[in-house]
């Protein structure tokens, strides 16, 4: 982010031969072909500078992590309302339900190359304007094809970000995977919840209208844009986040001026992609990211309709949807913390499935009855989510690495999802209960385990790939 100083200035920061910085009383700032000694109020400006371009990405993190899931849970709690509004049959709302993974898989690939080319922070901004324009134009499309496209569009603005929150995260804070993970992971975790319980009686306020209840949610991506202005055309992470350089190594801003005759200097080489289908790991971390993937998308588009089918209200539905979701408010800040202090994160995988599998076999046999305890349950096991993103930053080495694990974990993985919560559909439809369903989702659980402790192993993508 010091791109946005004047380009004719290079700082030259000397290191010892350990890699340490050196004091602040050798730096030096070139201009032209001469030296000066940087001012004590020239240093004061650039950490003010670095700490406002700091607080404000973290800013413009949190509000983009709020927005990855709105667009999601809103329609889950009217669901029946937008069936009935549009003509759906339950295979058709399946497939509505399948959508987002579908997109998250399509788009979700192409984030790194954006990333490239025009840098995260204008991807991230983009996304949260197609967010925007989705949000605002799926209500009043017009019939099922035109309320799909818009749903695509808002999706397509979540994907990419999807994919480039670990990127950012490994990319400007490397000595803070696991806290700045908790952080977005527990934003994204409170605008789910948000979502699901305020839709149904933010519509009753509005008037009653589905499309009311719908629309209100573009509110919040458009907020977000802002943080994100200043990045768009900034590619460089403020010099107080950056990784440390190697031993003797110095670190520039620009190049600096050359005299005649000299040499210039070497160009650094890029590093080659990944053969990342080499990795064992990256496959089961795919695998692991797909299942969990399909219990969270299951969840919230078809979990509040299977409590109002139970019998409960359809603003008690949206408040245990909300409950679900709102569980990974305080536990998506811990558990990335504790999984960066474990060598293997297999125990933690087996204690959220052990209650998915809890959860499930008590909304069988006592969806009613129970309902707050089995919310509870499923709440924790949805946490498998923000434990999926701390692992892609612990399973490679390098910002590249990550980039690439996290575009295929969670391309493949999504494309592993979607025929989960059409599947659902199709069976709810034909077998008029929810036996099958709740069957299925227990069964995907046992998978989910295996595939989750194989990828919590102590290994990088990178050892596994040059094999």
């Amino acid at each position: 982010m010091m791109g946005l100083m004047a380009s004719d200035e290079t700082r030259t920061e000397t290191r010892t031969e350990t890699g340490a910085q050196a004091p602040a009383e050798t730096r030096t700032r070139a201009r032209g072909y001469g030296g000066a000694r940087e001012t004590s109020a020239e240093a004061s400006a650039t950490r003010a500078w670095t700490a406002w371009t700091t607080r404000l990405l973290v800013l413009g993190i949190v509000l983009a992590a709020v927005n990855l899931r709105p667009a999601i849970t809103s329609l889950g709690a009217l669901l029946e309302e937008v069936r009935d509004g549009l003509g759906m049959s339950g295979s058709v709302a399946g497939l509505l339900t399948s959508v987002p993974p579908l997109c998250f898989a399509v788009f979700g690939v192409t984030a790194p190359r954006l990333a490239r080319r025009f840098g995260p922070g204008a991807v991230v901004c983009a996304g949260m304007v197609a967010i925007t324009a989705g949000l605002l134009i799926r209500p009043y499309a017009g019939g099922t094809g035109g309320f799909l496209a818009a749903t695509a569009l808002a999706l397509m603005g979540i994907a990419v970000s999807n994919v480039l929150m670990p990127v950012i995260v490994k990319r400007y804070f490397p000595d803070r995977v696991g806290s700045m993970t908790g952080l977005y992971s527990m934003a994204l975790a409170f605008g789910t919840s948000v979502a699901a319980a305020a839709t149904v009686p933010v519509t009753n306020a509005l008037g009653g209208h589905w499309q009311s209840g719908l629309t209100v949610w573009a509110v919040l991506p458009a907020l977000a844009v802002v943080p994100w202005i200043p990045f768009v055309r900034n590619r460089k992470a403020p010099a107080s986040t950056t990784e440390p350089a190697s031993a003797a190594s110095t670190v520039s801003a620009t190049p600096s001026p050359r005299r005649e005759g000299e040499q210039a200097p070497e160009e650094p080489v890029e590093q080659p992609p990944l053969r990342i289908t080499r990795s064992r790991t990256a496959w089961a971390l795919a695998v692991f990211f797909g299942l969990q993937a399909t219990a969270a998308y299951i969840t919230m588009g078809w979990m509040a309709q299977i409590f109002r089918d139970s019998g409960v209200s359809a603003g008690t539905a949206g408040l245990l949807l909300a409950v679900i979701m709102v569980m990974g408010v305080p536990l998506a800040f811990v558990i990335p913390r504790v999984a960066t202090r474990l060598p293997h994160q297999g125990p933690i995988v087996v204690v959220l499935g052990v209650c998915g599998l809890a959860g499930y076999a008590g909304l069988y046999f006592a969806p009613v009855g129970g309902a707050w305890v089995w919310a509870l349950l499923l709440g924790v096991s949805n946490c498998a989510f923000p434990l999926a993103l701390t692992m892609v930053g612990m399973r490679a080495r390098t910002g590249a690495g990550v980039a690439q694990l996290s575009a295929f974990a969670q391309s493949t993985g999504y494309l592993i999802s979607i025929p989960g919560p059409l599947l659902v559909g199709v069976l709810y439809q034909h077998s008029g209960g929810w036996g099958l369903p709740i069957a299925l989702m227990s069964a995907l659980m046992v998978p989910q385990i295996v595939v989750g402790v194989l990828a919590g192993r102590d290994r990088t993508v990178e050892a596994e790939a040059a094999r």
